[in-house]
């Protein structure tokens, strides 16, 4: 008997009710008239892009996530970018904060150790960002006055579900980070 189909998966940040706000409707004004703003439900930080796995691998998955140990950190986007040759808008980070990077390097270290070929993606997989809507069309951004902030306290192992409109998301599992010391 064969294993049931493969699933389509990745490691996220989610922002909170309030940031998700901000960011949805930052994405609504810089959309456009041709631009699709992302829905608030979709909006994310991407992780680690891990791509098609089988259902034991999802378990596999949950394992190596469930044994990272990072603290937990303010997230702060502080500027807007946008690639012109997909059509992206999106908030991010002047300057990749600490937490996120050590996070991004430990999971990412796990998944390698464990045999799983982080997805290379263009651009994108080099700048921490949320992406804000697609197939826009821009000469120039505005400066992000006031910086989104929100407070990352897990990262979620998330699947893609495809359809022809857009994609949507569900989270398999959720992985508390530890409380920040700050003494």
């Amino acid at each position: 008997m064969s294993e049931a189909r493969s699933r389509r998966v990745f490691f996220a940040l989610w922002p909170d009710a309030e940031a998700s706000g901000h960011l949805a409707a930052l994405g609504h004004s810089l959309a456009g008239g041709g631009g699709r703003a992302i829905r608030p439900a979709s909006l994310h930080l991407t992780l680690a892009f891990v791509g098609s796995v089988t259902p034991s691998q999802v378990a596999e998955l949950e394992r190596i996530a469930a044994a990272v140990r990072a603290d937990a950190f303010e997230l702060s986007l502080d500027r807007l970018g946008f690639w012109p040759q997909r059509g992206i808008l999106w908030a991010g980070c002047r300057q990749t904060p600490a937490p996120l990077r050590r996070l991004g390097e430990r999971l990412g270290a796990e998944l390698r150790a464990a045999d799983f070929a982080i997805a290379a993606r263009s651009g994108s997989a080099q700048v921490p960002h949320v992406t804000l809507a697609r197939r826009v069309r821009c000469a120039s951004l505005p400066r992000l006055e006031t910086p989104v902030r929100w407070p990352v306290g897990e990262f979620a192992l998330v699947e893609t579900h495809l359809h022809p409109s857009a994609a949507s998301y569900q989270t398999l599992a959720s992985f508390p980070l530890a409380a920040a010391d700050l003494d």
